[in-house]
């Protein structure tokens, strides 16, 4: 009987700047691609934030000059490299799994949805941050959007607390 080679997988781990994010992403590499299967990929997506569109119409005054908004484009940039540099030392220990790094521009909830759509992903793995009701109802949370919305299995690793308690 021959071998049957596993079957590739897709994993897609949304990444950001919070411990939680990487929490997420390692649990995923020590848990996940455990199985040594040379086929598998591991797909890091960031999402930039949308520059919110100021208008000196709204009886505020503020508006940016193109300096204002060419600094802010550049620092979301620097962010998302720095996030995603982060994110790629975390996978250097993944032999023979294929990493890679996508960076989109919009709400993180959209970018992230459409990404598991369109690269049809296997699994979907989040970190989560924890909000309580109160802060979940006014913030939203991305990674509860995404589970209700996303056709793939959803993974949300919570990072466990350290104030020291048995729990």
């Amino acid at each position: 009987m021959a071998d049957v080679a596993a079957k590739a997988r897709k994993i897609l781990v949304a990444v950001d700047e919070s411990e939680e994010s990487t929490y997420a992403l390692s649990w995923c590499i020590e848990n996940i691609f455990t199985g040594g299967n040379t086929n598998d990929a591991l797909i890091l997506l960031y999402s930039i934030a949308p520059r919110a569109v100021y208008s000196s119409l709204d009886g505020t005054g503020y508006l940016f000059s193109s300096d204002i908004l060419a600094t802010m484009e550049r620092y979301g940039n620097d962010v998302a490299q720095c996030v995603m540099e982060k994110a790629k030392r975390l996978c250097k220990d993944l032999d023979g799994v294929k990493v890679e790094k996508i960076v989109e521009r919009g709400d993180a909830r959209d970018v992230i949805c459409q990404a598991a759509e369109r690269l049809h992903v296997d699994m979907l793995v989040m970190g989560s941050r924890g909000y309580g009701v109160i802060k979940r109802a006014f913030l939203g949370s991305v990674s509860n959007h995404c589970a209700q919305n996303v056709k793939c299995p959803v993974l949300i690793v919570k990072k466990p607390k350290t104030n020291g308690s048995s729990k």
